[in-house]
């Protein structure tokens, strides 16, 4: 079995001078991609790849630092091209960013809340952005029992994820490789291998030996090792079971 890489920008700029190239060696390379969209430009981009790809499946949705931009027209059509479209496997990514701060907290909150609710009506998982805000994450998670997904690029303790593992799975990317990552590390050795997906949030989040560079899916390979050598078990049992976890959380 191959790896899916479960959380991709591959729409980004910095793809187009060898976006043939990438794409072709995904399909050699790997099982797919899922392409996850920030906004409606970008979540329509995700769809347009997901139907001219076979191995590339969409997520759309409105980024919280883009929030602004989740007025009652977008997400009607959202909702359309969420119950329209038969590749969009999920609705994000959506959360809570206070890192930057475009929007006032409850503003991303409701932004939040709103296409947590959409992903309920179209029966679709969701994919969770969330930075310098774990708790208020969590605590609006705890109000949506019947909704799970990915919590992507999980910044926290396995004891704060527990509760959230019955509907959640945890995507793992590039920073679990870096040197002086210890949560990361104690986070996968506690977690079981049936929750974790992989990602690489390219063209971001860059694994160690490319750290610096412009990440691309290729190198979900480097954290499927990393992963490997923290449970101390082998690299085809990582990417055996995380596929199929992929497979599982996004109904392909």
């Amino acid at each position: 079995m191959k790896i899916i890489d479960t959380h991709t920008h591959i729409y980004d700029e910095r793809f187009e001078e060898d976006f043939d190239i990438i794409m072709k060696n995904i399909e050699e390379q790997m099982e797919g991609i899922v392409s996850i969209g920030f906004d409606l430009e970008s979540s329509k981009k995700s769809i347009d790849l997901a139907n001219k790809y076979s191995f590339v499946h969409a997520v759309i949705g409105v980024h919280p630092v883009d929030i602004k931009k989740l007025n009652d027209e977008a997400e009607k059509e959202l909702e359309k091209l969420a119950l329209t479209e038969k590749k969009v496997v999920a609705i994000g990514e959506i959360g809570l960013d206070y890192h930057w701060m475009e929007d006032p907290e409850e503003v991303q909150k409701e932004g939040f809340r709103k296409q947590i609710e959409l992903a309920r009506r179209v029966k679709l998982p969701i994919v969770i952005h969330t930075r310098e805000a774990l708790q208020d994450t969590l605590d609006i998670l705890k109000e949506y029992k019947n909704v799970g997904g990915i919590l992507h690029c999980y910044p926290g303790s396995y004891e704060a994820a527990k509760p959230f593992l019955d509907r959640y799975y945890i995507g793992v990317g590039g920073t679990v490789t870096f040197k002086n990552n210890r949560k990361t590390k104690e986070l996968v050795k506690k977690l079981s291998l049936e929750k974790i997906v992989l990602e690489t949030d390219c063209p971001y989040l860059t694994p160690v030996p490319f750290r610096g560079k412009r990440n691309e899916p290729g190198y979900t390979k480097y954290v499927a090792e990393e992963i490997a050598r923290i449970k101390e078990i082998s690299v085809e049992e990582v990417i055996n079971i995380t596929t199929e976890n992929a497979k599982k959380i996004y109904g392909m």
